[in-house]
C-alpha cells in the first residue's frame, strides 16, 4: 500500500492498493475510491471482538475494502479539523489512542479495546478506562484532534497532561490520576480536579484541540442562542 496525505484542517488520506489488497475501517470514515474496490461489512473477528470496539468508542461492524482485478484507490477523511497521523504497527510495538481515534488500516492491523488498570484513571482521565489498542502488524491511520507535540519519556521520567489532550502513547507507558494539589487551586483554578500522569518508557502523543474542550467552549453559545 501507498498513501498520501492532503489537506488542511480537515485531512485526507488517499490509499493506493495492489489487486487483492485489503483495507478495513469504520462506517463513514470512506470518502471516495475507484470503481473496482470492492465493499464487505463485517464483524471482522467475532462478536466479541465486534463488541470490544464498540467500547473503544468503534462500531461494531467495520467495512473491509479489496482492490479487484488491479491496482484500486481509496480515500478516507478525517471527521474533525486536525491531523491524520500513520502508524506503523508490529508485534512488538503496539500503541494506546484515545477513544474513537482509528480511522483506517491495512488488514494486519487488529483495533481492539484497551482498559487502563487502575479504576482511577477510568473514572476522571478524559480518554480514561477505555481507550483503543492497536496491534497486529501494518500500517494503520489514526485522528489526532487539532496539532500534535510529541515526548520521549525514558523509564521513570513522567509528564502531567490536562484530560483530553493525549492523543495516543506507546504501550509502554502507563497512566494514572492525581489531583491537583490544593482546594482553592481545585475550586478556582479552572484547570479542573484531576490531571493525568502518563509514565515513561515510551512516545507520548499530545493533541492541542480535544473535541470535547471545542464542546465545552461552544455550549455556552448553543445554550443561550447568541
Amino acid at each position: 500500500m501507498q498513501y498520501k496525505i492532503d489537506g488542511t484542517p480537515l485531512p485526507v488520506v488517499i490509499c493506493t492498493v495492489e489487486a487483492g489488497e485489503q483495507m478495513i475501517t469504520e462506517r463513514g470514515s470512506m470518502c471516495w475510491m475507484s470503481p473496482n474496490m470492492k465493499m464487505e461489512t463485517t464483524s471482522n473477528g467475532g462478536l466479541g471482538k465486534a463488541l470490544g470496539r464498540m467500547f473503544a468508542g468503534e462500531a461494531i461492524f467495520q467495512n473491509r475494502y479489496t482492490a479487484q482485478g488491479g491496482a484500486g484507490m481509496i480515500a478516507f477523511a478525517s471527521s474533525f479539523p486536525g491531523e491524520i497521523r500513520a502508524l506503523t504497527i508490529t508485534p512488538d510495538r503496539p500503541v494506546i489512542c484515545q477513544k474513537s481515534a482509528f480511522l483506517a488500516s491495512d488488514a494486519g492491523v487488529e483495533l481492539s479495546v484497551h482498559f487502563q488498570k487502575k479504576l482511577g484513571a477510568g473514572l476522571f482521565g478524559g480518554e480514561g478506562f477505555i481507550m483503543q489498542k492497536l496491534s497486529g502488524n501494518g500500517t494503520a491511520f489514526v485522528e489526532i484532534d487539532g496539532s500534535t507535540v510529541e515526548y520521549n519519556l525514558n523509564a521513570g521520567d513522567q509528564i502531567i497532561v490536562d484530560t483530553g489532550y493525549l492523543a495516543m502513547m506507546d504501550a509502554t507507558c502507563t497512566m494514572d490520576i492525581v489531583t491537583v494539589p490544593g482546594v482553592k487551586n481545585m475550586l478556582f483554578g479552572g484547570e479542573g480536579v484531576f490531571n493525568t500522569v502518563v509514565r515513561g518508557p515510551g512516545r507520548v502523543v499530545l493533541q492541542t484541540m480535544p473535541v470535547s474542550s471545542v464542546a465545552g467552549a461552544v455550549r455556552p453559545f448553543i445554550a443561550t442562542g447568541k
